[in-house]
């Protein structure tokens, strides 16, 4: 699984923050029972020095430690016992002064075999959460607030049945395609004319995807062709770290594809991000108002090909929704 290097930056600092402020707040917990029972703070001391009062007389003496390992295990049960005893009396459990770690698994490092474990992947779908919810309302466009009775229940030629029963098709295939992401590499294009649910839709596949802590990058199409123009003739860090990003994120939603001024670098750049993510079996979504017949006209034979060949191909039919609520708000 990939993970967007920006994204995991802020995941690793926020996760760090809540485990500075947990240890600062287990020390003032300490500094508590300390205060009503000092005696407790003196075998607390004494119970650490343990191990180095061991091998210290070890060294000094020149001798072999096991006795004064016995004597000191002894003296180290006779003062847990009493540490017990004291925190019993005080009504508190007796790891009352042990500092336990949130994730069992990973005692708190965020990473547990080599790998990025389960807390802080929670931390990275939550960042991810927020980078998305910057570009897309992840609060109201989910597949649950989605509604084909926007869509007129008549017959439509073009698509062989009901403008409604089309839409409801294009709103499965899209459902299916998050939650059985990661099982099979795929590729969606939506096209259409605007307010037809693109964006509600690919938001709502953002958002799925994001949630299981995969890497999601939204972005326009202007925004990310300009960002490797500058990569190749500005040498920009950030843009270096975008293109990055654009290239190796898990799922790749590519927002108003046509609306950008199409040159040949913009035809390159294009055809570097199609091609690299379908070799390297990453899934894309293109969204775009233009008919996969006017994407042959407008870009490569090779870059047409492509997605004609490897991505499944989802008109968006209907009327505009946004001037539907509009015209309902106004009658309201």
């Amino acid at each position: 699984m990939a993970y967007d290097g920006k994204v995991m930056r802020q995941a690793l600092q926020r996760f760090q923050e809540d485990r500075q402020r947990r240890q600062e707040q287990f020390q003032q917990r300490r500094e508590r029972i300390f205060a009503r029972q000092p005696r407790l703070r003196e075998i607390d001391s004494q119970l650490r020095s343990t191990m180095s009062r061991i091998i210290t007389s070890a060294l000094r003496r020149g001798t072999d430690p096991t006795s004064a390992v016995a004597v000191l295990r002894d003296e180290n049960l006779s003062l847990q016992a009493e540490k017990r005893e004291l925190l019993q009396k005080m009504g508190l459990p007796e790891d009352a002064l042990e500092e336990t770690p949130v994730c069992p698994l990973c005692g708190d490092t965020g990473y547990r075999d080599g790998r990025v474990c389960r807390c802080l992947r929670a931390y990275y779908a939550r960042e991810q959460q927020r980078e998305l919810s910057r570009m897309l309302d992840l609060g109201q466009q989910s597949f649950d607030t989605f509604s084909t009775e926007w869509y007129p229940d008549r017959y439509n030629p073009d698509c062989g049945m009901s403008v409604r029963e089309h839409m409801e098709t294009v709103y499965d295939i899209c459902a299916d395609f998050a939650h059985q992401f990661g099982k099979r590499p795929a590729n969606l294009l939506l096209f259409g004319a605007p307010g037809l649910g693109k964006t509600h839709l690919s938001a709502a596949i953002a958002r799925e995807v994001s949630e299981i802590g995969r890497s999601v990058v939204y972005d326009t199409a202007g925004h990310i062709f300009a960002q490797f123009e500058s990569q190749k003739f500005d040498r920009e860090e950030e843009a270096d770290d975008h293109v990055e990003r654009v290239l190796n994120c898990d799922l790749l939603i590519l927002d108003d594809l046509g609306s950008e001024m199409t040159t040949a670098f913009v035809q390159s750049a294009l055809y570097q991000i199609v091609n690299t993510r379908l070799l390297e079996r990453r899934s894309t979504i293109i969204s775009t108002n233009l008919t996969p017949e006017k994407i042959s006209q407008r870009y490569s034979p090779q870059i047409a090909s492509r997605i004609e060949g490897e991505y499944t191909l989802l008109p968006f039919v209907g009327e505009d929704i946004r001037q539907l609520k509009k015209e309902k708000g106004r009658q309201l």
